[in-house]
């Protein structure tokens, strides 16, 4: 094989060998020019702009006016660019006392930071981003060694959950053209839960019931007697009633009402049209968080079904974490009577389903809502209305209350239950 042979094929080879050599470099300076550019704000690309044309103007036109202006522009520049230098390396811890708190109640916190290092760190701002919101901490100079704590509370007005950081350390000048940010730790959920009543001395109940609620259906097998009857080829023996057999000359065997587990589901549905404010969803956010929580401290396995999304409440503080993180579906996830078809597929053998609505939602619609859940569920509608009188109504075979304010649900779920 010649020379020429050997040429074209030893040059793509050369080319790879060439591009993995300068992609890492290409790489690194791309990153770094970003980091650069990355601490100009808007207001300094304006002068670096002014500067360059009152330059060029300068030169052209030969007015030493515009180039002494271009000079004294690109000298401020350069002078606020020196307030960049300086190390901006502490050790950052955020230490949230509570992380979750009840709406209105102030989430407090300490912000701690560290000289871990051998040298002083220069003034610098720390940044905390709070939600949608940010709260800034001015940090002096911090010698080797040495640390400082800063208290915070965090206001809270309205159900969320809040992402807590992360801690930004911020180097900038006095005029803010250039600014060096750091970010340090992570961030943190703070969990705002909602409002919820107690029900405290007060029985749900048809929740109460230490093994399950009865259904119509009868069942050979299982632990609440019904009746006796025949026997039938296929029968267990083991049920067999020997003295009612003695007695009347034919086997009998034992019959059963078929039971359920108490699983209690909450179909609280998020549709805005059924709302006629926030003021209305919050209330019935309350109201499923209250609900829930007493049947979690029955020992009641609950659920919670909103639009397109199940939430296994194990616990009242997963159910209230769930709760928290709750916004208005989109208008095709449909309202409550869909919200019925879904928990009647998804969760069939459900004892107990709660109903939540707005005061938009009509009684057809109700009507439909609670004829789509499994024959045999008890069903408990609650409509929140803000404002109005408690009132009770029966709608098909279901209980319909509607609040008007959450201290309300008590009593009003105290009249259903009598």
């Amino acid at each position: 094989m010649t020379a020429e042979t050997l040429a074209p094929a030893a040059a793509p080879a050369q080319r790879r060998s060439w591009t993995d050599a300068v992609t890492p470099v290409a790489a690194s300076v791309q990153r770094r020019a970003r980091l650069v550019l990355g601490v100009f704000r808007p207001a300094a690309w304006v002068l670096v702009g002014a500067a360059v044309v009152l330059w060029v103007a300068g030169q052209g036109l030969g007015w030493w006016e515009l180039t002494v202006s271009a000079v004294v522009i690109a000298t401020t520049l350069a002078l606020c660019a020196l307030f960049l230098i300086g190390r901006t390396a502490y050790d950052v811890a955020l230490d949230l006392g509570r992380t979750r708190v009840i709406v209105g109640e102030r989430a407090v916190g300490t912000l701690t930071l560290s000289n871990t290092g051998d040298r002083a760190i220069l003034p610098s701002r720390v940044v905390l981003p709070v939600g949608a919101g940010r709260g800034e901490f001015a940090v002096g100079r911090l010698g080797p060694g040495a640390s400082v704590d800063e208290l915070f509370a965090i206001p809270t007005t309205r159900r969320a959950v809040l992402a807590v950081g992360p801690v930004s350390v911020v180097r900038g000048d006095p005029l803010g053209l250039f600014e060096r940010v750091h970010n340090r730790d992570e961030p943190v959920d703070l969990f705002v839960h909602p409002r919820t009543v107690p029900f405290e001395g007060q029985s749900l109940g048809f929740f109460r019931d230490l093994e399950g609620l009865a259904a119509r259906d009868l069942s050979p097998d299982d632990v609440s007697f019904h009746a006796l009857r025949e026997y039938q080829p296929g029968d267990d023996l083991r049920h067999v009633h020997w003295k009612s057999t003695a007695r009347t000359g034919s086997v009998m065997v034992r019959q059963y009402e078929e039971t359920r587990r108490s699983h209690f589901v909450l179909a609280l549905s998020c549709n805005p049209a059924e709302y006629a404010g926030d003021d209305e969803f919050e209330l019935a956010i309350s109201a499923a968080g209250s609900l829930g929580l007493r049947a979690v401290r029955d020992s009641r396995q609950v659920d919670l079904q909103v639009q397109g999304r199940r939430h296994s409440a194990e616990t009242g503080k997963k159910l209230l974490d769930a709760l928290s993180a709750l916004e208005p579906s989109k208008p095709r996830g449909g309202g409550i009577r869909d919200l019925a078809v879904s928990v009647a597929a998804s969760l069939p053998a459900a004892s107990v389903v709660v109903l939540l609505t707005g005061s938009r939602t009509d009684a057809a619609t109700l009507r439909a809502a609670c004829a789509r859940l499994p024959y045999g569920t008890r069903v408990l509608a609650i409509v929140a209305h803000a404002g109005a009188a408690p009132a009770l109504r029966r709608i098909a075979d279901a209980d319909v209350v509607t609040v008007g304010a959450l201290e309300e649900l008590p009593s009003a779920l105290r009249r259903v239950l009598a």
